[in-house]
């Protein structure tokens, strides 16, 4: 295609993916199965050319930023809470998901080598990060369970990225080694944690340097890529780079970022973000057409493929379920025997963890990369490709139900202080430093309106802790106030720019003071 029809046909992919997200909202679908199923539709639409994807270009392109999204905004002290059950999943029921296929292929189709079986089970073993994020944000689950799968699918793909190369290798070579393949994998974790921590270090430090919020925001958008590929180039796991490197800025961006440069640069990341997740998804469907052609049609499909491809679907379910339980179990037991750590998540949450597994575009790159020479290879396109539909459209758009279904209860023990005790203790924490600097040297009162301001915000908020139900009302009705009068503002704001009194620099600062009035108050609305 000519540069500029791909600039166009890229036009009509936003439009698309515009209407779709629409069309999901006014539906009460996961945005992620309307973008899936539209982008299969348009795949077929006369006049389109046949759309490969790049694998190595997806998962450059795509990944980093989607991985440091999830990092940089996970809750730290849950997800170092739950590690162990987040490496069980990340780690352990990859390895077991991925034997499990290997040994149904190998059953269904004798002729297959073991390891090219294997490699298939590497292939659709890892749940994806972009596709439970996509489904995940439309529901609301216990803060351990969301901990559990979102930490899993930040770490699962350099599981299913070493299990997949050891087990091609395996098969276009005939040989493999357990022992180098858990030495590689620990050295590609090791060297992933210590690129991304250096990188991330490197950066925050001319982060920290930059006195321009544009070179700030566009410099930290960079820093995925750069662990990305720096740990790459270096042959480590570009995924653990990037997690950690997130994990870092998320830990220290209360420190080195201004409240104005947060503001701004969340608000572009998370554009930024649901344009990416947004692409991924339509883009897999785009390429349905092309894996389709590639393997001879959908009559093939349908004729050679379809009963093997969904016995390996369903396995890959059960198998999901038979580590969530089994190891469910495991906890039951050692609380059993005395260990007060281990608990146990109960049938209920072990049931929504074993069917949120959706997968996505990692499992469709990584089929695509599969060389020509490996046995089995369009069976193994068309398998990828019929996980990723059923997975996401089948569990996303039934996970919310279950959830409702199961009337699932946040068991978690509730921080030490709720929201407004810790509001009443930074308000507290501003009076006294409003009373320091109020008085002269002398001992004159300079800031009065300063301190009776501050006094009275920090004796509200300590007389709201306790009897939030109670003063609900008052204080909807207080910002609503509040929003009035911006709406008032905004109006003579802009009779002045309209008749000529002000110019476009005034309009702009003093909008923008308003604009901040707006969001604090829509914040403020219980």
């Amino acid at each position: 295609m000519h540069p500029v029809e791909v600039f166009e046909l890229t036009l009509v992919v936003l439009i698309a993916i515009l209407g779709l997200h629409w069309l999901a909202l006014r539906l009460k679908l996961p945005p992620a199965v309307a973008l899936l199923v539209g982008g299969g539709a348009l795949a077929f639409v006369p006049g389109l050319p046949v759309f490969e994807l790049d694998p190595e270009l997806v998962l450059v392109l795509f990944l980093p930023p989607l991985l440091m999204d999830g990092a940089y905004f996970t809750a730290h002290a849950e997800f170092r809470k739950h590690i162990a059950g987040v490496l069980s999943l990340a780690i352990g029921a990859v390895v077991f998901t991925t034997l499990v296929i290997g040994v149904v292929t190998h059953w269904l189709m004798p002729e297959l080598p073991w390891a090219a079986c294997f490699a298939l089970g590497a292939i659709v073993s890892p749940p994806d990060a972009v596709s439970a994020r996509a489904v995940l944000q439309t529901v609301r689950l216990p803060r351990r369970l969301s901990t559990l799968l979102e930490g899993e699918s930040l770490l699962n793909d350099a599981t299913g990225l070493v299990l997949f190369r050891f087990a091609v290798a395996a098969a276009l070579t005939g040989t493999f080694s357990a022992g180098a393949a858990a030495g590689q994998f620990l050295f590609l974790a090791i060297g992933g944690i210590v690129v991304g921590a250096v990188i991330s270090g490197v950066w925050m430090l001319v982060l920290s340097r930059l006195n321009d919020e544009h070179l700030i925001i566009a410099a930290s958008v960079l820093m995925c890529w750069a662990a990305y590929i720096g740990a790459e180039a270096v042959h480590v796991s570009g995924v653990i780079a990037t997690v950690t490197a997130g994990l870092l800025l998320g830990w220290f961006q209360h420190t080195i970022f201004s409240g104005r440069v947060r503001v701004r640069a969340t608000a572009f990341w998370k554009v930024m973000v649901f344009i990416f997740e947004a692409f991924i998804f339509i883009l897999i469907g785009l390429s349905l057409r092309g894996v389709l052609e590639r393997v001879g049609g959908i009559d093939v499909v349908l004729q050679q493929m379809a009963v093997p491809v969904l016995v390996i679907v369903s396995a890959m379910t059960v198998a999901r379920f038979a580590w969530v339980f089994g190891s469910d179990a495991v906890l039951v037991i050692l609380r059993g025997l005395g260990l007060r750590k281990a608990r146990p998540l109960g049938v209920k949450a072990a049931t929504v963890l074993g069917w949120a597994g959706m997968r996505g575009v990692v499992t469709l790159a990584v089929a695509l990369t599969l060389p020509d020479a490996i046995p089995g290879r369009d069976f193994m396109l068309v398998t990828a490709f019929a996980v990723i539909l059923v997975t996401v459209v089948l569990q996303g758009t039934t996970l919310g139900a279950l959830i409702q279904l199961l009337g699932l209860v946040d068991h978690e023990p509730p921080p030490k202080l709720t929201s407004s005790q810790a509001e009443a203790s930074m308000m507290e924490a501003q009076r006294k430093a409003v009373e320091e600097r109020a008085y002269d040297d002398g001992g004159q009162l300079i800031h009065p309106q300063l301190l009776e301001r501050y006094t009275r915000r920090s004796t509200i908020a300590a007389r709201y802790v306790g009897h939030e139900e109670a003063h609900k009302d008052a204080i909807n009705a207080h910002f609503n106030v509040i929003l009035a009068a911006v709406a008032a503002g905004r109006t003579e704001l802009m009779r002045l720019h309209r008749s000529g009194d002000i110019d476009d620099e005034t309009l702009q600062s003093l909008e923008h003071d308003l604009d901040i009035q707006e969001i604090a108050a829509l914040d403020g609305l219980v």
